[in-house]
C-alpha cells in the first residue's frame, strides 16, 4: 500500500512539473516578443526632410536639406533613406510646396535630371487646357492655383429662321481645378493676381468644349468654395431672365398726384398695375394687344418693358 501511494506521489510531481515548465516557456515566449515589439517600436531610421521650405521649381541640393531620425514604424511610403538616393548627377526639382522638416517625398519632385513641368501634376487620363481669362472673368483675380471653378460660357445663339437673338450663358463645366494663372503654378499664393490666361485640369471631351466655347462665345470662372464639391442642375439664363427682381406693392400704392406730374415721376408703374390703378379712379384701361407678352427690366429705380412677343413666336 505504501509502495503504490509513494508511485502515485511520483506522477503527480512529474505531471505537475511538466505543467510548470509549459507555463513558464510560454511566458518567457511572451516576454521574448513583447521585447522585440518595443525595440522595433523605438527603432529609428533616417530619412530626408527639407532644410528650409521650397517652392515649386525648387532644385533638391545638398543645402536644402538633412537627414532625421524617425521611428521604423511610422515611416512614409517612398521616404528617402539615404542622400545617394535622393541627390546624383541629375538634379531633382521640388513640383510641390514642400515645408521645412517635412520628409521629401517622391510624389513631390522629379525624377532624376527632371524639370518643373505642368505636365508632372496630371494624371494620365486628364488634360491640361489654357482659357483666356480678364480681371472680370477671372474674379479680379482672386482664382488661384488649386482652386476649384465653375465655367460659364457667354455666347449669342443663331437660328435660320430669326438670326441674331438675345445673347445667354451657360455653365459649361462644374468643378473644374485649376493648375496655373499664367505660368504660375504655386498652390502657396495667396494674394490676388491679375492674369490673362487660366489653366484648367479636364478630361478629353472637356478640352475639345474649352477649345470650341472659346470660339463660339466668352468664358467666364465662377469661384466656388474649396469643400463644396456637389454637382447642380443648372439652367440656362437669357436677357428675359434679368429682370426676375420685384418691388413692393406699397410703393405702387403710394398716393400721387394726378396729370403732368404724374407723367413725369421717375418710377414707372408696370402697365397691368397702371390699369388697376386707372380702373379705381374711372379711367378706361387701354386693351393689351392679343397674344402680347412683355416683359419688364428694372435697372436702378428706372423700369422699362419690352415686347417679346416674337420670340415666343406669336
Amino acid at each position: 500500500m505504501g509502495v503504490n501511494r509513494n508511485w502515485i506521489i511520483i506522477v503527480v510531481a512529474a505531471i505537475l512539473g511538466v505543467i510548470a515548465v509549459i507555463i513558464a516557456n510560454s511566458y518567457l515566449s511572451g516576454v521574448e516578443e513583447r521585447q522585440v515589439t518595443a525595440a522595433e517600436q523605438n527603432r529609428l531610421v533616417q530619412i530626408a526632410v527639407a532644410r528650409t521650405p521650397m517652392e515649386y521649381g525648387t532644385a533638391i541640393t545638398a543645402e536644402n536639406i538633412r537627414m532625421v531620425s524617425w521611428p521604423a514604424t511610422s515611416v512614409p511610403a517612398g521616404a528617402f533613406q539615404s542622400t545617394k538616393a535622393l541627390l546624383g548627377a541629375d538634379v531633382r526639382v521640388a513640383l510641390r510646396p514642400i515645408e521645412a522638416g517635412e520628409p521629401i517625398l517622391p510624389g513631390k519632385i522629379t525624377g532624376p535630371g527632371g524639370r518643373a513641368s505642368i505636365s508632372a501634376l496630371i494624371d494620365p487620363d486628364m488634360r491640361a487646357v489654357a482659357v483666356r481669362i480678364s480681371d472680370v472673368a477671372g474674379v479680379a483675380g482672386f482664382v488661384l492655383p488649386n482652386d476649384t471653378v465653375d465655367v460659364l460660357l457667354t455666347r449669342t445663339p443663331k437660328t435660320e429662321s430669326e438670326g441674331q437673338v438675345d445673347p445667354i450663358t451657360d455653365v459649361l463645366m462644374q468643378n473644374v481645378r485649376v493648375l496655373a494663372i499664367d505660368q504660375g503654378a504655386n498652390e502657396k499664393d495667396n494674394q490676388p493676381k491679375l492674369g490673362k490666361t487660366a489653366t484648367l485640369l479636364v478630361d478629353q471631351q472637356g478640352a475639345q468644349k474649352l477649345a470650341l466655347a472659346g470660339q463660339v462665345g466668352t468664358l467666364s470662372l465662377a469661384l466656388r468654395n474649396a469643400e463644396n464639391q456637389d454637382v447642380f442642375m443648372a439652367q440656362t439664363v437669357g436677357t428675359r431672365d434679368l429682370g426676375q427682381g420685384s418691388v413692393s406693392p406699397s410703393f405702387y400704392n403710394a398716393p400721387r398726384s394726378s396729370g403732368p406730374a404724374m407723367a413725369a415721376s421717375p418710377y414707372p408703374i408696370p402697365a397691368a398695375q397702371a390699369a388697376a390703378s386707372g380702373a379705381a379712379r374711372g379711367a378706361v384701361a387701354r386693351p393689351k394687344p392679343k397674344n402680347s407678352v412683355s416683359v419688364e427690366i428694372v435697372r436702378g429705380t428706372t423700369a422699362s418693358s419690352y415686347d417679346v412677343s416674337r420670340y415666343r413666336g406669336y
